[in-house]
């Protein structure tokens, strides 16, 4: 899961995309780049930690240029401490390339190996960023009438990396003298929207990972990206798109509207606020199937994605609500830090109790999902030694049984809880009195039932049905045993500063 930015204006957009980076910062906390174009130059930043310690005010200034894109990072693929890995990625064969990506390629070894037998391209790290920049690099060349480009060729290209890519990717990317280009996997997995705004000097477009971006920064929103599909602007801000893949299928990943989505956005027609109230409609009648409401005294959320769910749920089932715990909104967001000893430390600074909500009450406490069971185990405790008399557990997410390879942080199915335990197992695991799990078709429906034209979903770390088609066991075991292998961290420079501030000389259509 990162955030992708990608920005046609008629203005300046360093503060545009530096803005709208801000916005995206909960899709990813370890580090942070913009790149800017300006005639056949491009300028990039990036560099570790949120978007506001990457970017000062003399790296805003070194930003010039009316067109550019912005990524915020959450490693999944590559290492979470190797900055080289931070994006925008650049090529400059055969055409300067700059491209951010969010999610995550299933086939990115296969291809690596076939860019260095094959295509005689250089990969330089471990991420499937840089995979699949160089993937679309090559498909450039090869659908461009000797080095020039035309929309065809763009959109030939984008059709040659939906044919041998695999996996989730959203995309933006700059093609130096051409345009802005970007698009979907076949699979809509990852979500990606785009709108305009017209200026008395023309038309300019964003493109962003949720339209919670295009609202604050001041955007019409014109609609989703389709799986599949690419969308071309170019330099005289006129926006062409075609459908790229040969059968695209809607299937998003459904933890976005669980989790990872800020409620204000709306992916793919869902009010991802809408759907989380649907949640716990649902919930609540699960609920009342396994604990007798009468047993509850108070409903309490886990801040801050699982309120809209906790309040429908106390709403159905005629239970107070109450705000039991208080969160410090300057600790990140914990599911997303990498190593478990971090999350389990920043819990308690993250959470604190309102003593009076807990004691002597029977609370039914309410959380999105569980996934490890950290914060789960963490929380309980917190609530009991607040004084509660019982405490019950509900999530509003089926149990996390199995790994994500999409671009989400729990690959390894030994960190997840719920893997080889009932309910009850793992209710005891966390040290709830009782657990209840939402169901899968429940949660699905919460989804559909707002937008009735997505009846699939990539919902794998829930069913185990991975919607690529090509993960397996033998898959999930490699992923694994290179997580379970991997070197230490801290592999940058030493001061953390690598790759931080590039400036690229680049001849558009121009041959290294």
């Amino acid at each position: 899961m990162c955030g992708i930015l990608g920005v046609m204006a008629t203005t300046p957009v360093n503060q545009l995309l530096y803005d709208g980076l801000m916005v995206l910062q909960h899709r990813g906390q370890d580090a942070a780049g913009i790149a800017t174009a300006e005639d056949n130059t491009f300028h990039l930043h990036k560099g570790p930690g949120l978007v506001r310690d990457v970017f000062r005010t003399r790296n805003m200034r070194a930003l010039p240029g009316n067109w550019g894109i912005g990524h915020v990072r959450y490693p999944t693929a590559g290492s979470a401490y190797n900055f080289a890995e931070a994006q925008p990625f650049y090529v400059n064969s055969p055409f300067g390339i700059v491209l951010g990506h969010n999610g995550n390629l299933t086939n990115a070894d296969l291809l690596k190996d076939e860019m260095f037998r094959m295509d005689r391209r250089h990969i330089n790290t471990n991420s499937d960023s840089e995979v699949l920049l160089n993937v679309l690099a090559h498909e450039l060349q090869a659908a461009s009438h000797g080095y020039e480009l035309d929309v065809d060729s763009i959109f030939n290209a984008v059709a040659g990396v939906h044919r041998r890519c695999r996996g989730a990717y959203a995309v933006v990317a700059l093609i130096a003298g051409y345009g802005l280009l970007a698009f979907r996997d076949p699979f809509g997995i990852r979500p990606l929207v785009y709108g305009k705004n017209e200026t008395e000097a023309g038309t300019e477009y964003l493109v962003s990972s949720e339209s919670v971006a295009l609202d604050t920064l001041g955007f019409e929103i014109v609609r989703d990206i389709e799986p599949g599909e690419a969308v071309f602007i170019d330099l005289n801000h006129n926006l062409h798109s075609r459908q790229c893949a040969q059968q695209p299928t809607y299937a998003p990943c459904i933890f976005e509207y669980v989790y990872l989505a800020r409620p204000d956005s709306v992916i793919d027609g869902v009010s991802v606020y809408e759907a989380r109230l649907r949640m716990g409609e649902l919930l609540a009648e699960k609920v009342r199937r396994t604990i007798p409401v009468e047993e509850i005294d108070v409903v309490i959320p886990i801040p801050d994605s699982s309120r809209p769910a906790a309040m429908q749920l106390a709403q159905a089932l005629a239970i107070p609500y109450r705000e039991g715990f208080v969160k410090n909104r300057y600790v990140g967001r914990t599911f997303i830090m990498p190593g478990q000893a971090m999350r389990r430390k920043s819990v308690r600074q993250k959470l604190n109790t309102c003593g009076q909500e807990f004691k002597g009450k029977r609370v039914l406490l309410v959380d999105d999902s569980i996934v490890r069971g950290t914060t789960s185990r963490e929380i309980v405790d917190m609530a009991r030694a607040a004084g509660a008399l019982k405490v019950y557990f509900a999530s509003a997410a089926p149990p996390v049984r199995f790994p994500n390879v999409y671009g989400i942080d729990m690959p390894t199915r030994q960190e997840l809880i719920a893997t080889g335990r009932t309910d009850e197992g793992i209710a005891s695991e966390i040290g709830a009195d009782a657990l209840v799990y939402q169901d899968i078709d429940a949660l699905k429906q919460s989804v559909s039932s707002i937008n009735p034209d997505i009846t699939v979903f990539d919902a794998s770390c829930f069913d185990g049905c991975y919607i690529t088609g090509d993960v397996d066991e033998h898959y999930l075991d490699a992923v694994e045993g290179r997580r379970s292998g991997k070197g230490s961290k801290g592999d940058d420079d030493g001061d953390g500063k690598a790759s931080q501030q590039l400036v690229l000389q680049l001849a558009a259509g121009g041959q290294d």
